[in-house]
């Protein structure tokens, strides 16, 4: 069987002599003094630094070389791929190729797809470590030979660069522009390594400076952020120029939005704008919009507006930006409906016809559709966004974009979407080191998880969530976590539970959730308060919620607010609020939502003793419930089928089979830890109904406590689930 790094039917060496070939290294010449120099680069030391490395004797000079090649154009190419093979075997010349079958065989290499990629930098990293610095300055030397491109070509600038052995200002100044160019080709990693090696080339400190804050804004480009406080620590930016100054406090403050409190972020943010406002007004605004996004996260309206508010030095040029600001302004003002339009202009025009958007346009395009409540255009700009970062960068906007795409989806009721998004986002922003986008994927996942029915992913994300969110102030994403774990309370029938998460949130106080998210919560709360006795709570909040509804900012909250009115209405209004509630729900998707309502109006038409008319209700929010993956929620529908006599496929066998509909709920509810009282709640019944019930269960299965209960219920029902 051929290698991973062959051709189909081509033999290792064919694939390594391929390599050699294009390399254009492997006639005489000036190849026969890159063979020398490679073999005698490490010399008789090498066996020391390949201790544990299975390796012919003959070859271990050899691999050494190789490996040493490696380490140093891995100090240029850090790509998860690996190093151009054609560079690295060119460098190491004579018995390069046979070194490498060595260090695959060794584990230590792999050749795929003409990229040589390290799988143990145990020995590699020694080595380059150990050798003297004039053999490591000398790998350089033949890299920078080996590359194509020409002698300005930023590899070969770099490779120079590292094997200067003095203050080089000319050969820095060069590296420095190349890197500074623009277009494709080098990546983020690629540029910020340029950067920090003409930084070291430098002879004014100012102009070392000013490389080293590129560096790191490269670093924090290509997900590398503790390399990007490294390079900004080296940088020590504390000089009499606001240009160099506002420049350090711009990538501080966008590498703390990424992985730190964000009210730290936001000042930072803050006084780089005032430092960039009079040298650099496009990099001024992208200090003041990063403060905004910093507000928004840490749920501080008034911060939001401050950073939206603040007067640029000059006109912006972008009439779609400017659209922006004044749009987003008004509607953190408290006026949509001024805002409304400016920001359906930027809508309008992300990824118009012949127009290459870069994804932070998409991105701003995506959140204002948001804010509008067009979640379909929300959904289309985040999702271009997403295929723009991917195909030309930068990286580090992945996540994010990976971010509104899943919560957009969300919202839209595409939840199995919406996982598969966050849980690509969660890998990504971990791998970036962006913990506070993290938090929110994980916060994401656990409302996903809510309506699916997994309790223990609730608790599993949320906790996640809250870990970050709580030392880092994200207070949209432990709003969007507390949320998800009172949904799950609400699946289970644990309404008090429920109520008592949600109360805060959507109520007055310091303990007030995320002002973007908070009204999304309250058909939630009220459908818990009401079932709970807090009447009045709940009339509050859905007076509250019926102004933000009028504003249109979401296409469920009509149908929402119809619904919780009826569950807040007396007998003779209820039924014409619930069908109102339903015809709403007609106008707009979401399987989840017209589940919701028809759960609540079916269970209401059993209680006043309607069961043909609740079983058709029922039915229909179980199909709607089993659709969209809602097993927790599809569980309370199958339940209260059952309470209506309805004898479907999940009526229990074996021993729970000798109980009534009403005895087998409650013998579930006691199963799960609630008291009577709870009980009672949970099935709008007394608690005096309950205890008769219950006597009757222990009677029926011969139990004496409810611990005993709960063992019967959990076997029986594994029974039934694994027969």
């Amino acid at each position: 069987m051929a290698s991973p790094g062959t051709r189909p039917g081509a033999s290792p060496g064919t694939e390594r002599g391929s390599a050699r070939e294009s390399s254009g290294l492997q006639s005489s010449g000036s190849a026969g003094l890159f063979a020398v120099e490679a073999v005698e680069l490490v010399g008789p030391a090498a066996s020391a630094a390949l201790d544990g490395v299975e390796c012919p004797d003959a070859l271990r000079e050899a691999l050494a070389g190789l490996l040493l090649v490696v380490e140093a154009e891995r100090a240029w190419d850090m790509r998860a791929a690996g190093v151009d093979a054609a560079v690295v075997l060119g460098a190491a010349g004579a018995g390069a190729a046979e070194a490498l079958d060595a260090a695959e065989a060794a584990g230590v290499l792999r050749l795929t797809g003409g990229r040589v990629r390290v799988l143990d930098p145990g020995p590699a990293h020694t080595v380059y470590a150990t050798v003297p610095p004039a053999r490591g300055r000398a790998a350089h030397r033949l890299l920078a030979a080996a590359h194509t491109g020409g002698p300005q070509a930023l590899p070969v600038l770099f490779h120079r660069a590292s094997a200067a052995t003095a203050p080089a200002p000319r050969l820095g100044d060069a590296l420095a522009a190349a890197a500074a160019l623009p277009g494709g080709g080098p990546t983020h990693a690629e540029r910020s390594a340029a950067w920090a090696r003409s930084a070291e080339l430098a002879v004014d400190e100012g102009l070392r400076a000013v490389r080293l804050i590129h560096a790191a804004d490269q670093a924090r480009l290509a997900g590398l952020p503790h390399r990007a406080r490294e390079l900004l620590a080296q940088a020590g930016c504390e000089g009499p120029h606001d240009a160099v100054r506002g420049s350090a406090q711009l990538v501080s403050g966008q590498l703390a939005l990424q992985d730190g409190p964000v009210a730290d972020a936001r000042e930072a943010l803050l006084l780089a704008a005032e430092s960039l406002a009079s040298t650099d007004p496009h990099r001024a605004l992208a200090a003041r919009l990063a403060a905004v996004e910093a507000s928004w996260a840490m749920g501080d309206a008034a911060a939001c507006r401050e950073a939206l508010d603040l007067t640029p030095a000059r006109p912006e040029p972008d009439r779609r930006l400017a659209a922006y600001r004044a749009g987003m302004s008004a509607v953190m003002h408290g006026r949509l409906d001024t805002g409304r339009q400016p920001l359906r202009e930027v809508v309008a025009g992300a990824g118009a016809a012949g127009i290459l958007d870069s994804p932070e346009v998409l991105l701003r395009a995506g959140g204002a559709a948001l804010v509008v409540g067009d979640l379909p255009a929300a959904c289309r700009a985040n999702s271009r966004a997403l295929a723009v970062a991917r195909a030309r960068g930068p990286n580090i906007l992945i996540a994010q974009a990976l971010e509104r795409l899943a919560y957009g989806e969300l919202r839209a009721g595409r939840h199995a979407r919406a996982r598969a998004h966050a849980e690509d986002g969660l890998r990504t922003a971990l791998g970036a080191g962006q913990d506070n986008l993290a938090a929110h994927h994980h916060a994401i996942l656990a409302l996903v998880a809510s309506v699916e029915g997994s309790s223990e992913a609730v608790a599993e994300h949320a906790a996640a969530a809250e870990r970050v969110a709580a030392p880092h102030g994200l207070a949209q994403a432990a709003t969007l976590a507390q949320w998800a774990r009172a949904r799950a309370d609400l699946a289970g029938g644990r309404l008090a539970e429920a109520a008592a998460r949600l109360g805060p949130l959507v109520g007055a106080g310091p303990r007030r959730g995320h002002f973007a998210v908070r009204m999304l919560a309250v058909p939630c709360f009220v459908e818990a308060a009401t079932g709970t006795g807090q009447a009045e709570a709940a009339r509050s909040a859905t007076a509250e919620f019926a102004h933000w509804a009028a504003q249109g900012a979401d296409p469920q909250a009509p149908a929402q607010l119809a619904r919780c009115r009826a569950l807040l209405s007396g007998p003779e209004e209820r039924e014409a609020l619930f069908t109102t509630a339903l015809a709403r729900h007609d106008e707009v998707t979401g399987d989840f939502e017209r589940g919701r309502t028809q759960l609540l109006y079916g269970a209401w038409l059993r209680r006043r003793r309607r069961p043909g008319e609740a079983r058709g209700r029922l039915r229909d929010a179980l199909v709607s419930f089993e659709r969209g993956g809602a097993l927790g929620w599809a569980a309370q529908a199958r339940a209260e089928l059952r309470a209506t006599g309805d004898a479907g496929p999940c009526e229990p066998d074996g021993p729970l089979a000798v109980l009534t509909p009403q005895q087998l709920r409650i013998a579930r509810c006691v199963a799960e830890g609630a008291t009577n009282r709870e009980v009672a709640l949970r099935l709008s019944v007394s608690p005096r109904t309950v205890d008769h019930h219950l006597r009757n269960v222990f009677a029926a299965l011969g139990v004496r406590s409810r611990v005993e209960l709960s063992r019967w219920v959990d076997r029986a029902e594994k029974t039934t689930a694994h027969p």
